[in-house]
């Protein structure tokens, strides 16, 4: 009976059975069990991922697998099945290798701690909820994974519970998150209400025919599928951590490592982009939605650029590069540059996750020490994660012939030969963020393995490499950051890509922007290595010759390195127009509200009064019987009264 199971079902249940058996049996079978039951687990779901990459975009067999009749309502009808088309595969083998290499890795990186096996089932949870998320065929089983996607990210950053910025940084993540849901929430709701539908065939079918629609929305009349993508891409900015409802993404770094390669490389935060890319044939038809998309992209990209070269803390560093390559997937998607979108979310899901792991095993040498500045003179103790990190920075920064190279800069041109106001801004917002990102990605190479070592002696004596269960993923990762690029070029944004896509991406003849960019000025191809080039040489003379420059332009300059430095303020201003204002009114509520009104005049209430009734009336039980009497008496004749009035006695005399 198994055997007859389609092989898409147990790429996408494998890791929920691991789940259930690493997070209910774990004390049964151990640590060790756990690990080899998970990891494993991932191994397959890669491996059968591959393969349906080989028969869906190779061999053109894009296919719909039905698993049972879920929703039906009405007009209601919903389906739970497995869409697996091109988009599809290429993210269940972004998310399954990655989430694989980050299951082993784990296994060296937690071996001290006491809850391996829950920690491995939180892993294996978190990617069953990608893969619901990525095979949907309708809004409804994308909403399922969307939020279990959220819930076990909650889950995976407050793992160590015993830490007070844990929980908050869980809260916080998960609260942000909501803000987005609702926005996402809203645009399901909106889809149903003009479609008639939430399946994907029927929406997409129709997008063209209702692209003049107007729907009353909050009093006012709007274009319909305006609405519809401002809505959605509400939900793809929490997500994704884009500019807004960002503040989760570097708080969440208090997780344990392998949950930020998880969370930032390949998962989580890329849902946001597959969730415009699916939706091309919509956004399409709605042009000022896609204008909203690259603004804010570009905007992501500039600010969390900014922010990136003022952090101390390694693994910030890292999350604030994600955010800023997030923004270049965000506004090239805003260009309807969707492939070039999805081939960068595609080669920075392994230069990404390679800098996290790798970021993870100096951490681990440094008996968990985060600040750069207490790191230095570390190369020759650990050169193998020295090379891997020097890979992953070559590969973000954009340098030629390493993947990242490869699709930043296709994105870059795909902006300009937009030939548009905001494609410009996008554009020069890119190459201002490319100049900071080989910036600070030096900063951090330099500032970490090199100069004179500024730990202590216990420390620097105990730095050794990472075993080799650590080891291998980051040279799984390594040769994609390497490979990735020039391999899959041609296919995803190259000549081929319409073959490679097929019906998966939708781009309208007038808006292909990645077929113009093959034809942009020579300039605006070697823009971007020329500047990353020059953040590179800034890097070294700052933090290699002139080391006590650094200081001297911090303090030059201290009203922008401290924008910089503090985020540009918006914890605070969240903290003080949302938080405080939140607390204040919920005391009052809970106060005046909850504990004066609704419990004083209801069960406190009464039982305050029962309680005092009772007191008058234990004073009158005095146990003297004249006193009886004459209560009996008072009664007798207040009754015979009584009986006197009603029958008119009193009255007509």
């Amino acid at each position: 009976m198994l055997s007859a199971l389609p092989i898409e079902i147990y790429a996408v249940f494998l890791p929920l059975v691991a789940f259930v058996i690493a997070f209910l049996g774990g004390k049964y079978i151990g640590d060790r069990a756990s690990q080899i039951v998970t990891s494993g687990a991932l191994i397959i779901s890669a491996i059968i991922s591959i393969i349906l990459f080989n028969d869906v975009v190779l061999h053109h067999a894009p296919r719909m697998v039905s698993l049972a009749s879920w929703i039906s309502v009405a007009d209601l009808q919903i389906d739970w099945a497995l869409r697996i088309d091109q988009l599809t595969v290429v993210m269940m083998c972004v998310i399954t290798i990655v989430s694989a290499c980050v299951h082993i890795y784990s296994v060296g990186y937690m071996s001290h701690d006491p809850n391996k096996a829950r920690f491995m089932s939180y892993l294996s949870l978190f990617t069953f909820a990608m893969l619901m998320l990525v095979t949907s065929d309708n809004l409804i089983q994308l909403f399922f994974g969307w939020e279990g996607v959220g819930l076990a990210s909650y889950l995976l950053i407050g793992f160590w519970n015993h830490k007070h910025s844990a929980n908050r940084a869980a809260m916080k993540a998960f609260i942000v998150n909501r803000v987005g849901d609702f926005g996402l929430a809203l645009g399901i709701f909106a889809t149903f209400a003009i479609f008639g539908s939430v399946s994907f065939d029927v929406i997409f079918e129709r997008a063209a025919e209702l692209s003049e629609v107007s729907y009353v929305f909050l009093g006012q009349t709007v274009h319909a599928l305006t609405l519809i993508c401002l809505l959605l891409f509400v939900g793809a900015v929490g997500k994704s951590a884009q500019l807004g409802l960002h503040t989760w993404l570097p708080d969440a770094m208090e997780g344990p490592t392998p949950v930020s390669a998880l969370i930032h490389a390949a998962t989580m935060v890329t849902a946001g982009v597959f969730l415009v890319a699916r939706f091309s044939p919509v956004f399409e038809y709605a042009p000022m939605a896609l204008e909203v998309v690259a603004v804010l992209g570009a905007l992501t990209a500039f600010v969390a650029a900014t922010i990136g070269m003022t952090q101390f803390d390694i693994k910030r560093v890292i999350a604030y590069s994600t955010m800023s390559q997030l923004g270049y997937m965000f506004f090239a998607l805003g260009v309807s540059a969707y492939s070039a979108a999805m081939f960068h979310l595609m080669t920075h899901a392994f230069f990404k996750a390679l800098l996290f792991l790798g970021a993870g095993s100096v951490i681990h040498a440094m008996s968990d020490e985060q600040d750069m500045r207490n790191m230095g003179g570390i190369w020759k103790k650990i050169p193998i994660t020295y090379v891997m990190m020097w890979i992953g920075s070559l590969a973000l920064a954009g340098v030629p012939f390493f993947a990242g190279y490869y699709s930043k800069d296709m994105i870059l041109e795909a902006a300009f030969a937009d030939h548009t106001l905001i494609g410009n801004f996008a554009f020069w917002m890119g190459i201002a963020a490319a100049l900071m990102t080989a910036f600070y990605s030096w900063r951090l190479i330099l500032m970490t393995f090199h100069g004179e070592p500024r730990a202590s002696k216990k420390v620097m004596s105990h730095i050794h490499e990472s075993p080799a269960v650590m080891l291998v993923p980051l040279f799984v990762l390594a040769s994609g950051a390497l490979f990735a690029g020039y391999l899959f070029y041609e296919s995803f944004v190259g000549h081929h890509k319409a073959e490679f896509w097929g019906h998966a991406l939708f781009v309208l003849h007038a808006n292909d922007t990645v077929e113009a960019a093959h034809h942009v000025p020579f300039w605006v191809k070697k823009l971007p290595i020329v500047v990353g080039v020059f953040g590179i040489a800034f890097a070294y003379l700052l933090y290699m010759f002139q080391t006590t420059w650094p200081t001297a332009i911090a303090r030059v300059m201290k009203p922008v390195y401290k924008l910089f430095y503090n985020k540009w303020y918006f914890d605070e201003l969240y903290d003080n127009v949302f938080v405080k204002g939140a607390l204040i009114k919920g005391n009052a509520f809970w106060k005046i509200g909850d504990g004066m009104i609704i419990n004083g005049l209801g069960p406190d209430g009464l039982a305050w009064l029962s309680n005092k009734i009772s007191i008058r009336m234990k004073a009158i039980q005095s146990g003297y019987v004249f006193q009886y009497a004459f209560t009996m008496m008072i009664a007798v004749i207040a009754i015979i009264s009584w009986f006197f009035y009603r029958a008119g006695v009193f009255t007509h005399g």
